[in-house]
C-alpha cells in the first residue's frame, strides 16, 4: 500500500486444518481485492519446522509448535498502522523460508489453528469467526486437498488425521467459546450416501451483543413459503415439498459451549 489506512480493522477466522479457511479467504480477497484487504496465514509462526515437529513429537496444533510473543507482536504492530518483516512457513518443504514485508491495510485476517488462543492476540480483534466442520466433512476435504494441492499419499492423510485429534480438542476446538460466529458444516440430511460430501448442511450461530453486528434472517417475522427443490430433476434424490413457519430463520442459533448465543 502507498497510504497509511486511518483505521485497521483484524478479524480472526479460527478452524482446524482443511476447514476451507484460505480457500473461503482467498474468495474474499478476489471479491474485495488486495488493496482492501490482506490475509496472513498463521502456518507462518510456526516455530518449530516439519522436521522438528516429526523428530519431538509436537503437532503444528500444539500451542509449544508456534511462536505467539512474535505473532502478537506482529499483529498488534499491523492494528497501529505499522509494517512488519513476516516469516513464511513454506507447506511443500515443511521448512521456515526468509521473512516477507507485510504493510496495514483497511482490513487485516488472520487465519489458522490458533488465532483465538493466545489472549493478548484475541484482544486485538474486532471480529472472530470459527469454522466448525463435522468430522465426515473434515476428512473428506482434508484428503482431497492434502492430496491434490500437498502431494501426500492417502495413507498418509488418515494418520495425519489421528494423529492430530487429541490436540485438536485440547487446543483448537475449545476456541469457538470466543468466537464472535460459529459456522457449521455438516453432512446433508437429504441424501442417502453422499461419500463425497458434495451436499451439506450449514448452520450459523451468532453471539448476542456483538456490537454492529446484526443477526441474519432468511425471512421477515410472519413469512411462509412453499418449496418444491429439483422440480424438473426426475432423476434428482432430493424431491420433498417444504413449508417453512412464521419467522424462520435463515442460520439457526443454537446450544454453545462459550455462552451468550
Amino acid at each position: 500500500m502507498s497510504t497509511k489506512p486511518e483505521r485497521v480493522v483484524l478479524i480472526g477466522v479460527a478452524g482446524d486444518s482443511g476447514c476451507g479457511k484460505s480457500t473461503f479467504l482467498r474468495r474474499l480477497t478476489d471479491l474485495f481485492g488486495e488493496e482492501l484487504i490482506t490475509v496472513i496465514c498463521l502456518d507462518d509462526y510456526h516455530s518449530l519446522d516439519r522436521k522438528q515437529r516429526k523428530q519431538t513429537g509436537i503437532t503444528a496444533l500444539d500451542p509449544r509448535a508456534n511462536n505467539f510473543d512474535l505473532m502478537y507482536e506482529q499483529v498488534k504492530a499491523l492494528k497501529e498502522g505499522n509494517s512488519i518483516e513476516k516469516p513464511i512457513y513454506n507447506h511443500e518443504t515443511g521448512e521456515i523460508d526468509p521473512p516477507e514485508t507485510i504493510h496495514p491495510n483497511h482490513i487485516i485476517v488472520i487465519e489458522g489453528l490458533h488465532p483465538l488462543y493466545d489472549e493478548r492476540v484475541r484482544s486485538l480483534l474486532d471480529f472472530s469467526v470459527y469454522l466448525d466442520i463435522s468430522d465426515e466433512v473434515k476428512v473428506a476435504w482434508k484428503v482431497q486437498r492434502d492430496m491434490a494441492e500437498r502431494g501426500h499419499t492417502l495413507q498418509d492423510v488418515m494418520q495425519a488425521i489421528a494423529a492430530r485429534k487429541p490436540d485438536f480438542q485440547a487446543y483448537i476446538d475449545p476456541q469457538k467459546a470466543y468466537a464472535d460466529t460459529v459456522i457449521q458444516v455438516l453432512p446433508t440430511n437429504l441424501v442417502a450416501d453422499d461419500k463425497d460430501r458434495k451436499v451439506l448442511r450449514v448452520r450459523l450461530m451468532q453471539r448476542q451483543g456483538v456490537e454492529g453486528f446484526k443477526h441474519a434472517y432468511l425471512f421477515d417475522e410472519g413469512s411462509t413459503i412453499r418449496w418444491t427443490p429439483c422440480g424438473t430433476k426426475l432423476s434428482c434424490p432430493i424431491r420433498h415439498s417444504v413449508l417453512l413457519r412464521p419467522r424462520c430463520v435463515l442460520w439457526q442459533c443454537g446450544d454453545h459451549p462459550g455462552g451468550g448465543w
